[in-house]
């Protein structure tokens, strides 16, 4: 469908609902509309395994009467469709409770003059092309080694999506987004041993790919270095997470400096703001302006313009993740987080991971996290982890069934380095991360 005919159409069901709510006297109003398509093609084993079509497209009026909220969605974009879920956010607003914190973001807030982000670059894809590039994906994969015994299969996929918002401020925003990518995840085998390991690349736009050979033979690489993996003895040594897995640690930063958190007073980060959180090495901007970006917006979930702000200087929090709900309980002004984190980018004060790893005497690299150990409240981390030890500035041998323990508030600020190799493909854009003295579990 053309872009231009959905943005229409989307900006014309938003200004409709808010109209209608106007209409049955709700004090502030908002709405959401949104489109959604996409393909996504599995090859496995070079087969063609399954082929996904999505067509998704919904509507959420929220009403404010009183102070009490009501919301409610729909898939229908016909009048009488709007005005039925209009309608019905307007009846459950009258059995829900008064909140004093409750509303629209401030007007003078609203985004003015939205700049475009060259988000949207839409990807020609039809299911023959998918299932060759993954094909050749899972083929270079399988390519690489003898001991790639098996495929979990490769994955090629595109998708396009068009997010339309109006309030009764008078704004009225829109804008396109797209996610494209290629996956593969294969099984090596060594006697009777299997480890398993994989690769994706994904870009806003499809020339900016990883070719889908390098993804496969980055996965069986990956997989194959996991071979012969041994089990270390207790000990506290200095851990390297590389890029792909340090993204974690700076979500579990905004987890606890979310406004939710804040005001529940369920974060070990609690009213930390102007304080020390990190080495002083760590410097953090988010950045919601980067053009193509995988997290760069214009606006944020109620139309707030977003801008770029220094989160953490020399290892300083300045400020927390906040909608204009949370803000309102903190008696702080929104972020511009209505909806989540933009391209939160954690300054490199090192070189790549390899570079690190020839500087450590010793230390544990990790190279996959399991399990859910991480307790925002009071900060204590516990995942099992499997990886490798270096000795001497080179990797001797892998590592598994180990588990890495520490409190986050500690690992921050036991901070080492971070590395060049930053990761772009999330809204956490940072490089590999090098701890000192975290305690490893083993046997």
């Amino acid at each position: 469908m053309d872009a231009n005919i959905v943005q229409g159409e989307l900006e014309r069901c938003a200004a409709r609902a808010v109209d209608i709510a106007a209409r049955m006297g709700a004090d502030q109003f908002e709405a959401c509309a949104s489109y959604d398509e996409g393909l996504s093609v599995t090859v496995r084993m070079g087969e063609l395994e399954s082929v996904e079509r999505q067509k998704d497209r919904g509507l959420i009026a929220s009403v404010y009467k009183n102070n009490c909220k009501g919301n409610a969605s729909t898939g229908d974009f016909s009048p009488d469709g709007i005005e039925a879920a209009v309608a019905k956010a307007m009846s459950i607003a009258s059995f829900t409770a008064a909140d004093e914190y409750a509303g629209l973001a401030d007007e003078a807030l609203m985004a003015v003059d939205p700049p475009d982000l060259d988000l949207c670059h839409p990807w020609e894809l039809d299911v023959e092309a998918a299932t060759e590039l993954a094909l050749s994906c899972e083929n270079a994969a399988r390519a690489v080694d003898p001991r790639i015994a098996n495929s979990e299969g490769a994955t090629a996929s595109t998708g396009v999506g068009t997010h339309a918002y109006a309030n009764s401020h008078g704004f009225s925003g829109v804008y396109a987004t797209s996610n494209h990518s290629i996956s593969c995840s294969v099984v090596a085998k060594e006697n009777g041993a299997l480890e398993r390991d994989y690769w994706y690349s994904v870009a806003r736009c499809a020339d900016e790919l990883l070719a889908p050979e390098r993804i496969g033979e980055l996965a069986a690489t990956r997989a194959l270095r996991r071979l012969d993996s041994r089990q270390l003895s207790t000990r506290t040594v200095p851990v390297i997470f590389p890029a792909e897995l340090a993204r974690g640690l700076f979500g579990h930063l905004v987890a606890a400096i979310s406004g939710t958190s804040q005001y529940r007073g369920a974060s070990f980060l609690l009213d930390s703001r102007g304080k020390r959180v990190f080495a002083e090495l760590v410097n953090i901007v988010e950045d919601p302006l980067i053009p193509g970006a995988m997290a760069s917006a214009p606006f944020d979930g109620e139309g707030v313009a977003t801008a770029r702000r220094q989160l953490v200087e020399d290892g300083i929090l300045n400020g927390y993740v906040l909608s204009s709900y949370s803000a309102r309980r903190l008696g702080l002004t929104t972020t511009a987080n209505a909806g989540g984190i933009h391209n939160l980018v954690v300054a490199p004060t090192a070189g790549s991971l390899e570079s690190m790893i020839v500087d450590c005497k010793r230390a544990f690299v990790v190279g996959e996290l399991l399990g859910q150990g991480v307790n925002i409240v009071t900060g204590d981390y516990s995942r099992g982890a499997a990886g490798f030890w270096v000795e001497n500035g080179e990797i001797v041998h892998a590592v598994s069934e180990v588990t890495v323990a520490a409190n986050l508030g500690d690992m921050f600020e036991r901070i080492q380095a971070i590395g060049s190799d930053v990761d772009v493909r999330g809204a956490v854009r940072c490089g590999s991360v090098l701890i000192d003295n975290l305690t490893i579990a083993g046997q």
